[in-house]
């Protein structure tokens, strides 16, 4: 069994590249299921209905997403009408939605899976690491296949998540610093493990904006609006091969495709 991870994408060119080759490489490659961050869908910021429903339609199976989960007003009655967008598993009780699901893939297997927000560097929210093993547990009562997504900025909690879970979790994987990372690996147990997906959007850019807004901002501490970027755009993720009678990876391959858009970034 395949599934695909595509990381986070990044405004109009991310889900115009995943609408132009991603149906192309789920067949060419097999894949049975996939999951992609959304955080970033509409203008860099936040998801929408219809954008999400673009991501869908393009063939992703499961959205995710992190910090900017509440930048869009349309998240929150989407949240309660599609149980395929998860928010972070951490946040308050409160909050609308799930941050965890078990899911049916093409091949009729079934797939858990997670998602929690770091807590170096980032906003307030509950332990991801207590989040995760209350999560985990539920979803392996229910399916051997468990995806466990960290939304976070520091490696190093990324990285402890992955050992936490080793041997427990199918894959531990991180997203949101919008930079794939090279260490994708099976861990000891059969968890497949990267610290960072990366982008699925324009990288002829700082992190998915317009340069020189960026720069601007870096030499004159003034305030300016960060526009998507639109150059050289590419699908970011990693396809993990596994057993599904077990829930074991056995290879964890990265994903770096390349993808000739219309060149407007900024929607």
């Amino acid at each position: 069994m395949r599934i695909l991870l595509v990381g986070d994408i990044v405004g109009k060119p991310g889900r115009r590249a995943l609408a132009l080759a991603l149906p192309e490489f789920l067949a060419a490659r097999g894949i049975d299921f996939t999951v992609a961050n959304g955080e970033n869908a509409a203008r860099g910021s936040g998801i929408t209905e219809k954008l999400f429903g673009e991501i869908v339609g393009a063939g992703v199976d499961v959205v995710t997403m992190g910090d900017h989960v509440w930048k869009r007003r349309d998240v929150i009655a989407l949240l309660e009408r599609r149980r395929n967008l998860l928010r972070p598993a951490n946040l308050p009780e409160a909050c609308p939605g799930a941050g965890a699901e078990v899911f049916q893939a093409r091949n009729g297997a079934m797939v858990g899976v997670a998602t929690v927000l770091g807590r170096i560097f980032m906003g307030p929210s509950d332990c991801p690491f207590r989040r995760a093993e209350e999560e985990v547990a539920r979803l392996k009562a229910a399916t051997p296949i468990v995806l466990l997504e960290v939304h976070a900025e520091a490696s190093s909690e990324k990285m402890a998540m992955g050992w936490k879970f080793a041997g427990r979790a199918t894959c531990v994987f991180g997203t949101h610093t919008h930079v794939q990372t090279a260490d994708e690996r099976v861990l000891r147990g059969g968890t497949a493990y990267i610290t960072d997906l990366g982008m699925t959007g324009p990288h002829e850019s700082v992190i998915g904006r317009d340069i020189a807004s960026v720069l601007f901002r870096f030499e004159t501490q003034m305030h300016a609006p960060f526009a998507v970027a639109s150059g050289d755009v590419r699908i970011c993720g990693v396809v993990v091969t596994l057993d599904p009678a077990t829930g074991k990876a056995s290879a964890i391959e990265r994903v770096q495709l390349p993808v000739e858009t219309d060149g407007d970034g900024d929607e």
